[in-house]
């Protein structure tokens, strides 16, 4: 049993805090907040682990050092709302690279694609991070930031990149989350951003998990990014209508909202302001290379089948808990 610490527990950081504890773990997920109201702060998982909740502030570096030390691996699972990413990221990636570098645990960064930029429509490992969109612009800064201090040997880091993540805890915001599973079941349309018609790569947040777990314990995965091994893309039109068969629901109904549309929502509403920055991402392709990471970190994709499957339980599940 080796020590992890998380730092977020959005749905990335809940999944990997399971993964890690189930495979015999002690995990320790730090957060704003702590544990959710009415659960406990400690809790044992099937697998021999635990996972723990501390209440922490992420730009916190010497608290994120104390919760670090011993630990084997130190994973940035956080996610700031959009329109803050500027403000919110350099602070909390300035702490996490200091608590590394004091503790010498290996920082996992759990990210994104956002950083290749419009106009790189399958994406490889090592394409250079040519985006000129602001989000991305702060990812790829994150990451030089920390490639650059392992390659001085002040740390060890490794990121591990997701394309738009679907699965059991997907929050309302994702593209493939209640979104769209509430409107799909109910017959009514669906309404996804730009069109419903460009092959897209979908990250399932279990493979996430296991990629990032994987990625912290390989010596070789270290000093460079990785793709999450992830099913084969679909449109977003595709994915919709296999999870219709699936929950033996009507055939869906599908009109996409404009892109011209979104900017005009932006110039009152920060966030979608920001969706309408990255909307390139559905009206074109958007495809990860994972063949490396494949063959590194030994990891593979969870089928589509399983994915849906394994979603709609736990859509379904949520949906009877709330009721």
């Amino acid at each position: 049993m080796a020590r992890h610490v998380v730092l977020g527990k959005g749905p990335i950081g809940r999944t990997l805090a399971q993964h890690l504890a189930a495979a015999g773990h002690e995990v320790h997920v730090l957060s704003r907040s702590g544990a959710r109201p009415g659960t406990p702060g400690r809790t044992a998982a099937p697998g021999g682990g635990t996972v723990t909740h501390h209440r922490v502030d992420g730009t916190d570096a010497d608290a994120l050092t104390r919760h670090s030390r011993g630990a084997a691996a130190l994973y940035n699972c956080v996610n700031p709302a959009y329109h803050r990413w500027v403000s919110d990221w350099p602070p909390v990636a300035d702490a996490l690279l200091t608590a590394a570098e004091r503790t010498g645990a290996v920082l996992v960064v759990a990210g994104n694609l956002y950083s290749y930029g419009a106009g790189n429509e399958h994406m490889h490992e090592d394409d250079p991070l040519a985006t000129r969109e602001t989000k991305g612009q702060v990812r790829a800064r994150m990451w030089a930031d920390a490639l650059a201090r392992h390659d001085a040997g002040a740390l060890r880091a490794v990121e591990v990149r997701g394309s738009d993540y679907l699965g059991p805890g997907a929050e309302a915001h994702a593209h493939v989350g209640p979104r769209m599973l509430a409107p799909l079941l109910a017959g009514k349309v669906l309404r996804p951003v730009g069109s419903a018609d460009q092959p897209h790569t979908w990250t399932y947040l279990p493979d996430f998990a296991a990629a990032l777990a994987a990625a912290a314990a390989l010596p070789a995965a270290w000093g460079r990014p990785w793709h999450v091994p992830s099913p084969e893309p679909l449109t977003y039109r595709q994915v919709a209508e296999r999870f219709a068969a699936a929950a033996g629901a009507p055939a869906p109904r599908v009109s996409p909202v404009p892109l011209a549309l979104v900017r005009a929502l932006g110039v009152a509403q920060p966030m979608m302001r920001e969706v309408h920055a990255v909307g390139y991402q559905f009206t074109a392709p958007f495809v990860a290379d994972d063949a490396a990471s494949r063959a590194v970190l030994g990891t593979s994709s969870t089928d589509w089948d399983d994915v849906v499957a394994q979603t709609l339980a736990a859509y379904r599940h949520e949906q009877r808990a709330a009721a």
